[in-house]
């Protein structure tokens, strides 16, 4: 029996609503239709856009699946329906969405994996805030904190990434217009992501995403063949996270990810206690730590709990045991006491590891000092 192949992955990508992810991924879609491919849309959400709209004409669609939740029904993607129908092709709209409380997965995006794994392709959109390596930067841009995110894994491992793009004053005149939102949802709007200079700084960084995907595509397709001696030895650098309880934690461990993507290398996350786990802390403690690990984990990094008194010899002899060349640490506020003990720890660290590099990462402004 030969073995099943797993779909395919394309992601249309954005930095706001409105510029044509939904729009193009159809337009897509009638095109794999005309020539006699399987397609059918999955999820579709239209936001009353009639060009939109025109596009998913002539398009199967599988109807929705109703979720009754706290006496109100919701309507959701019915992947059980789309497995059974099983096109070639699935068009799957707002892949960060979260599911209703309930469901068998969390996330949309879970549910596409599903489908991937089933040998369906998948056409989906998304915009760059909700990659979760730029959380950070995001909420420092806009002042405001996006709760749905996807793993940056998942969007690595698309077949193809697009980026769509238009300038922020054709996306704000599109707004003004009537096009994106209604008249008094388009208005909230303009107070919140769709400021030009919010905009302007949000595609930006969808640009820099779409550099650095095509940069690594370039890089995964070509040097291993043309190299294989370069390729084998390039991935030098290590990067060592360590976790606390402290809330710093999630935004060192979206830093620490980042620049291990671009480096192209290993990234580890450890938490130290001296019992090799939880247990003796404190409920809140220990629930914090609990939940920066198992982000970390979904983020496909390596995480640890390492037995230790001494924290700063345990986290380099880590180090040097899995050749670490970073160590990532979140830069404390003056004003606190605990802080203190932080520092102490940095210097401690900083002195038995002279042969690595101590990044101190600030979380007011992204800025990191190295020693």
């Amino acid at each position: 029996m030969a073995e099943k192949t797993r779909g395919k992955l394309k992601i249309f990508m954005g930095y706001a609503a409105g510029v044509g992810k939904t729009y193009h991924m159809l337009e897509e879609a009638q095109q794999l239709k005309s020539k006699g491919i399987d397609v059918v849309i999955g999820y579709f959400e239209s936001h009353n856009r009639q060009d939109t709209i025109a596009k998913a004409r002539e398009l199967e669609s599988i109807p929705r699946r109703n979720i009754l939740y706290r006496d109100c029904t919701f309507e959701e993607m019915d992947t059980d329906a789309i497995l059974a129908r099983h096109p070639q092709v699935a068009v799957v709209d707002e892949f960060p969405h979260t599911n209703v409380p309930g469901r068998e997965r969390a996330k949309r995006w879970e549910d596409v994996q599903v489908l991937l794994d089933a040998g369906i392709d998948v056409l989906t959109t998304m915009n760059i805030q909700h990659l979760e390596s730029v959380n950070d930067q995001v909420w420092q841009l806009t002042g405001i904190r996006v709760r749905e995110t996807i793993p940056d894994w998942v969007v690595q491992q698309a077949d193809d990434v697009v980026m769509i793009d238009l300038t922020p004053r054709a996306l704000l005149h599109r707004l003004e217009r009537g096009v994106i939102y209604g008249r008094e949802k388009a208005g909230r709007a303009m107070e919140n992501f769709f400021r030009e200079s919010t905009l302007v700084a949000l595609r930006e960084l969808a640009l820099r995403q779409a550099a650095h995907e095509v940069e690594h595509r370039i890089a995964e397709n070509t040097e291993a063949a043309a190299n294989p001696i370069r390729h084998a030895t390039r991935n030098t650098h290590k990067i060592l996270v360590y976790v606390t309880a402290e809330p710093q934690s999630a935004m060192l461990i979206r830093r620490a990810k980042r620049v291990s993507d671009f480096l192209e290398t290993e990234c580890f996350a450890v938490a130290i206690q001296p019992t090799r786990d939880l247990s003796t802390l404190r409920e809140a403690e220990r629930e914090a730590i609990s939940r920066h690990l198992n982000f970390a984990r979904n983020l496909h990094i390596e995480t640890r709990i390492l037995e230790g008194e001494d924290a700063a010899a345990t986290l380099v002899d880590f180090a040097r045991t899995n050749q670490v060349t970073q160590i990532f640490f979140p830069r404390p506020p003056d004003s606190h006491w605990f802080p203190l003990l932080r520092r102490n720890l940095v210097q401690k660290v900083a002195a038995l590891a002279k042969e690595m590099q101590i990044v101190i990462v600030s979380q007011r402004d992204g800025v990191s000092s190295r020693h």
